[in-house]
């Protein structure tokens, strides 16, 4: 509660979607004054622009509501994919049109993160969808673990067709996102998969963005408006040049193993030695931290699952001095 009212926390969210959206030239953040922002006071640029819920003015003002419509969608969509940082509050109230055709946007109480690995089963997710390959829905389910694997994969592919197919034929005026996005929860469940609350807040927040777009075209199709976004992200992340930088970056990783494997070679020596002397002597202060997690954890498999990986390391060690 103390973050939440400390305005400085707010003014630093406002910072951070301002240097990584600084470049694009149809959305606005506001710049933070840092100089008159407290604890409890935040100054910032001010916005001068026409509010979303006045589609009046907005025509008035030369701009096509409709395609106000797909620059707000495809603003959201580009924070949450490209960048894994968006603005989580994206009702009318806080969205503008400037006098220079911007999309600006205020009050950054609420932000959303999505780490990399989300990001790839976002856009893979919605690609998939797009497509209508239901197979590859599924699949990027499983590869997260997000689905215990003793359900069968074409099983889960069937629902997810069930769950996409009647939305395609339709006219968007026909599809709720809100109905398609609680039949995707349903869904799930059944299949045991536990909500992820980072993809539970994005899914609210495009269910709000696409309120915001239908109140400015009441035939807008969330799924034209986000398939360039969707597949430009998708090529850009997991096409041949993405998988040329990720095995350059696997290099990377072996090379920086390759140096600090005589230190693991070293440890693994004394951890051996220390087994031959009758057991493994833990630090007094190491001890007691090992016993706080796991009391902290409250559950077994976690700390059998990491002593499995000490074990493997130590052994995968072991073998490979014979090669030194």
């Amino acid at each position: 509660m103390a973050l939440e009212l400390d305005l400085r926390m707010e003014a630093a969210a406002a910072g951070e979607l301002y240097e990584s959206t600084r470049g694009e030239a149809e959305f606005r953040v506001p710049h933070i004054d840092w100089t008159r922002t407290s604890a409890s006071v935040l100054t910032s640029e001010w916005i001068d622009g026409i509010p979303l819920r006045d589609t009046a003015a907005i025509a008035a003002a030369g701009r096509d509501p409709r395609q106000v419509a797909v620059l707000v969608m495809r603003s959201f969509l580009t924070q949450a994919l490209r960048d894994g940082y968006f603005h989580a509050d994206m009702h009318p109230g806080n969205l503008f049109i400037d006098a220079q055709g911007r999309l600006a946007a205020v009050d950054f109480g609420i932000m959303g993160r999505l780490d990399a690995g989300m990001r790839r089963f976002m856009a893979g997710t919605l690609a998939g969808f797009l497509q209508r390959d239901y197979r590859k829905v599924a699949e990027l389910h499983y590869e997260f673990a997000f689905v215990p694997p003793h359900h069968p994969i074409e099983t889960f592919a069937q629902a997810m067709r069930a769950v996409g197919e009647p939305i395609f034929g339709k006219s968007a005026r026909d599809v709720s996102i809100a109905r398609l996005l609680g039949q995707l929860f349903e869904t799930t469940r059944r299949f045991d998969m536990q909500a992820q609350p980072q993809l539970v807040l994005l899914q609210k927040t495009m269910v709000v963005v696409e309120g915001v777009c239908r109140g400015l075209n009441p035939d807008f199709d969330i799924w034209d408006a986000a398939r360039p976004v969707a597949e430009r992200w998708v090529s850009d992340n997991m096409g041949p040049e993405a998988a040329l930088t990720r095995a350059g970056e696997t290099f990377g990783a072996l090379g920086k193993l390759a140096q600090d494997l005589p230190q693991l070679v070293k440890n693994a020596e004394e951890l051996s030695q220390m087994v031959a002397e009758g057991g493994v002597r833990l630090h007094p202060d190491t001890a007691r931290a090992i016993a706080a997690e796991q009391e902290r954890q409250s559950r077994p498999w976690r700390v059998a699952v990491v002593l499995l990986t000490c074990v493997i390391v130590v052994a995968l060690i072991l073998s490979l001095q014979r090669f030194l």
